[in-house]
């Protein structure tokens, strides 16, 4: 028996921003059960829970900015709990407020703070990582020392397997140390080395001057990932859903053609 899977919408942002229906429909027709929001695409909350009924998808979750929940913690998070979303990720920090920033520690508050708003909404508040969350702190990685610091009733992981992977751990093997603490993981795939422009892939750009690099996402299974290892320890860890991710399209493809490739790739393992 496999996971339920779900696609992250900024995959196909584009398309769903022109579309939002059209594209919910075409995320079902490939296999999907579900979606993980990136923002409303123009619509009211009502009328987002009410297409995804109508398409049969389940809207398992949602990327909310930081700083707009922490501005309006019950309004923002009461939007998606309006929705249905059992989950509301804090996506990605900016530089002071990442593990080694100056404002890391108020970071810390803040998310306390969302997951207790979260909690009483009847939701779970998740952290999506990247790569810089594997600084070191006093020996260990910041964001061990985010799980270590804020408890697990307010917090739960949202492991990007791609991202564990580019900051130098085994990602199997990383899931398995948040056993239990895991409901929702990311599947992304990717080739390359790491790069001063694999960011720019993610639409964050830098004034530094970097040199050439390789990076690039692909889609689950067209790329160094070993996602067998990886769904065999997402179940011993607990995981509840996948959620397939990429970023930007490469070898070719379309948004929509490399989310579905994705999928297929899921179903010929199995899942």
């Amino acid at each position: 028996m496999g996971f339920p899977v779900a696609v992250q919408i900024y995959s196909v942002r584009d398309d769903a921003q022109a579309d939002f229906l059209g594209t919910l429909k075409k995320i079902k027709a490939m296999g999907y059960d579900g979606v993980e929001l990136a923002g409303l695409y123009g619509n009211d909350p009502a009328a987002v829970k009410a297409m995804c009924e109508e398409v049969g998808l389940v809207p398992i979750s949602a990327h909310v900015p930081y700083a707009q929940m922490v501005e309006d913690p019950e309004g923002v998070l009461g939007q998606y709990a309006t929705i249905g979303c059992k989950y509301v990720a804090v996506p990605y920090l900016s530089e002071a407020e990442r593990p080694g920033g100056e404002k890391f520690a108020e970071a810390l508050k803040n998310i306390a703070m969302l997951g207790g708003v979260a909690k009483k909404l009847g939701m779970t508040l998740l952290y999506h990582n990247h790569d810089f969350e594997f600084i070191k702190l006093d020996g260990k990685y910041g964001l061990d020392v985010m799980y270590d610091t804020v408890p697990a009733d307010l917090l739960q992981t949202e492991l990007d397997m791609c991202w564990v992977n580019v900051g130098g751990e085994e990602p199997a093997a990383y899931l398995s140390k948040y056993s239990g603490r895991a409901p929702v993981l990311h599947l992304k795939d990717f080739h390359g080395e790491k790069s001063e422009d694999m960011y720019e892939l993610i639409g964050i750009e830098s004034a530094a001057p970097k040199r050439p690099g390789n990076f690039e996402f692909r889609p689950v299974g067209s790329g160094l990932q070993n996602f067998p290892a990886i769904l065999e320890a997402a179940k011993d860890a607990g995981v509840i859903w996948v959620v397939v991710e990429q970023d930007k399209p490469s070898m070719g493809l379309t948004p929509l053609t490399s989310i579905e490739k994705s999928r297929q790739f899921l179903k010929s393992i199995g899942n």
